[in-house]
């Protein structure tokens, strides 16, 4: 037969469902909350993939759009390079360098851009072409002093006032002499690329002087 239970025992048992009851709802409510955090994580990370993926699309097309302008501006330059060195035979332009580490290309074709219009921009004739400079002053001098002799020949000539306006007009003419050299010191200046600056220019008139002084001095 059953044993009856007593009173202290059924309180026990009690006490015990009690505590039971109760842990149980203190882990059930402490799963609601992890999962809860555990959503709001998720969601989180959800949201900043997204916009990390936002991002990385955002600077995808704007690293497009700047590979299309550098390649732009590449072709544009190469076109130079081709026409200022004279070679139209040359392909493409040479395609990037792979390995060489990161470099901005804004700043490669800003110093590429400085290079060419240094190289396109005419410098001073070498001091290696002064004997040309000096034998075109010599052969400016030379032509304007046969002019004026031809002119005074002229004058002499015909008599009347051409015997003395032309003898004027051909020591102005043999005066000029040394300007004249500079006619083909800047053809010079231009095959080279060049510009006739001061210690040219200075070249062709001294040497200009010089013989159209040495002309005067044996002419009379």
């Amino acid at each position: 037969m059953n044993e009856p239970v007593t009173s202290e025992t059924y309180a026990a048992q009690l006490r015990r469902l009690a505590d039971l009851t109760a842990r149980v709802r203190e882990q059930r409510a402490e799963a609601h909350t992890w999962h809860e955090r555990q959503c709001v994580a998720a969601e989180r990370a959800v949201a900043e993939a997204a916009e990390q993926l936002q991002s990385a699309e955002e600077e995808l097309v704007a690293a497009r759009e700047q590979q299309k302008q550098v390649d732009a501006e590449v072709a544009h330059l190469w076109q130079q390079v081709r026409s200022r060195l004279g070679a139209r035979r040359l392909g493409g332009p040479p395609a990037p360098a792979n390995g060489v580490g990161a470099t901005d290309p804004v700043l490669l074709l800003a110093k590429a851009r400085d290079l060419l219009d240094r190289a396109g921009q005419p410098g001073e004739l070498p001091g290696s072409v002064n004997p040309l400079l000096a034998l075109c002053g010599v052969a400016g001098g030379v032509l304007a002093y046969a002019l004026g002799a031809g002119a005074r020949a002229l004058g002499v000539g015909y008599g009347g006032d051409l015997a003395v306006g032309l003898p004027v007009l051909a020591l102005v003419v043999t005066l000029l002499g040394p300007l004249v050299g500079l006619v083909p010191a800047r053809v010079l200046a231009d095959r080279r690329h060049a510009v006739l600056g001061p210690r040219p220019i200075t070249v062709v008139l001294g040497a200009g002087v010089v013989a159209t002084g040495l002309l005067l001095a044996l002419g009379r």
